[in-house]
């Protein structure tokens, strides 16, 4: 993943399917990587990853724009 960077990161799935799909409507393409222990899925995170050129502008539309 280099040249990609996390603007968000949470503990649900659906929080981050979410922060993706507002970010692919603003025309920024984002990627979730799966960051939880395989097989009790206790512990990790889901990471929302958009590329370099984007980050700045991603992560002011996760602040700014996206509520839970």
């Amino acid at each position: 993943m280099k040249n990609w960077k996390k603007v968000f990161e949470d503990g649900s799935p659906v929080r981050a399917e979410i922060v993706k799909s507002v970010l692919e409507d603003c025309g920024i393409q984002a990627v979730i990587l799966n960051k939880k222990e395989s097989v009790y899925q206790i512990h990790g995170q889901f990471e929302v990853m958009v590329p370099l050129t984007e980050a700045l502008r991603a992560i002011n539309i996760v602040k700014n724009e996206i509520s839970f």
